[in-house]
C-alpha cells in the first residue's frame, strides 16, 4: 500500500485530499493542529499537534510518521487574512508567510533529512493562481498583499526545492487547486464571487488535483499547474488569451 502525507488535513481541501487518497487505498498520514475531525476511516492515520508555521512543525511530522517512507506529500496548510492598503496587518502578514511559504520548506527539509523521501516521491505544494505575477491585471486591483506575496514566495521556494531534490529523484510541483467554496474564501468576502467565478467545493477540487498528481512525474518537476484549467482564473483571458483556446490542465506563468 503506498503512503501519502497530507499536511493541513483538518478541514477543507486537505481533508478532502486525505479522503480521496484513502478511497484509492493509500495509507494516509494526515496532520492537524488540533484534535482531528471524527471520521471512521482505517486508512487515515492522524498526526496531531502540527503547526507548520512554527520551526518545530517538520520535526513533529517526522516523529508522527515513525519511519514510514512516502510516495506522495501534499502540503495544503494555509492562512488567508483580509487586507487593503488602508489596513495592512504586520502580525497577520508574518503568520501568512510562515504558514504558506516558510513552513513548507522546513517540512520538506525534515522529511528529506529523515530519509522519508525516496526516488519517485512526488511533493505537491498547494499554491494559488494568486501567486502568479504574470496573471495579475489592473481589473482586479491590489490589496491582499500577504496572500498573493506568500504564494509567489512559495512558488519560488518550490522551484528551488525541485532543483535541490532532482538528483534524488524527488519531484516537486506547485498547484492552483481551484477557486473553492470554503470558510477561508468566505472570510475575506470572496463568497460574492463564487457563482460568477466558477468556485467548486473542496471535494471536487481534491479529485481534480489527485487525478492530475497521478500524471505528474520528475520530467515536470519545478512546474506550476492548474489541474482544473483556466475556468476559475479571473484574469486568464486578459493575460493568456481566450479561455476556450487554453488547455486543461494549464501550466501557469510565474
Amino acid at each position: 500500500m503506498p503512503n501519502v502525507l497530507v499536511v493541513g488535513a483538518s478541514r477543507g481541501l486537505g481533508f478532502e485530499v486525505a479522503k480521496t487518497y484513502s478511497q484509492k487505498d493509500y495509507q494516509v498520514f494526515a496532520t492537524t493542529r488540533s484534535p482531528p475531525p471524527s471520521v471512521d476511516d482505517k486508512n487515515i492515520n492522524w498526526v496531531q499537534g502540527v503547526d507548520i508555521g512554527t520551526k518545530e512543525g517538520g520535526e513533529t511530522i517526522v516523529a508522527g510518521l515513525k519511519g514510514q517512507q512516502l510516495d506522495i506529500v501534499v502540503v495544503t496548510a494555509g492562512y488567508f487574512p483580509k487586507e487593503s492598503l488602508d489596513e495592512p496587518d504586520f502580525d497577520q502578514e508574518l503568520q501568512t508567510y510562515k504558514t504558506c511559504a516558510i513552513g513548507p520548506v522546513f517540512v520538506v527539509h525534515a522529511l528529506y533529512k529523515a530519509k522519508l523521501l525516496q526516488s519517485g516521491t512526488k511533493v505537491i505544494l498547494v499554491s494559488s493562481e494568486a501567486g502568479s505575477i504574470g496573471l495579475r491585471h489592473e481589473s482586479e486591483g491590489g490589496g491582499l498583499y500577504a496572500h498573493h506575496g506568500s504564494k509567489a514566495a512559495l512558488n519560488m521556494a518550490g522551484k528551488l526545492l525541485s532543483l535541490d531534490l532532482k538528483e534524488a529523484g524527488v519531484a516537486v510541483a506547485m498547484v492552483h487547486p481551484g477557486f473553492m467554496r470554503t470558510d477561508m474564501t468566505k472570510n475575506v468576502g470572496f463568497d460574492k464571487f463564487w457563482d460568477a467565478g466558477g468556485a467548486v467545493t473542496p471535494d471536487v477540487a481534491a479529485k481534480s488535483m489527485v487525478e492530475w498528481a497521478d500524471t505528474f512525474d520528475i520530467s515536470h518537476t519545478g512546474e506550476y499547474w492548474a489541474p482544473r484549467g483556466p475556468g476559475d482564473i479571473g484574469t486568464a483571458e486578459q493575460m493568456l488569451g481566450p479561455k476556450d483556446k487554453l488547455p486543461t490542465p494549464l501550466q501557469l506563468p510565474w
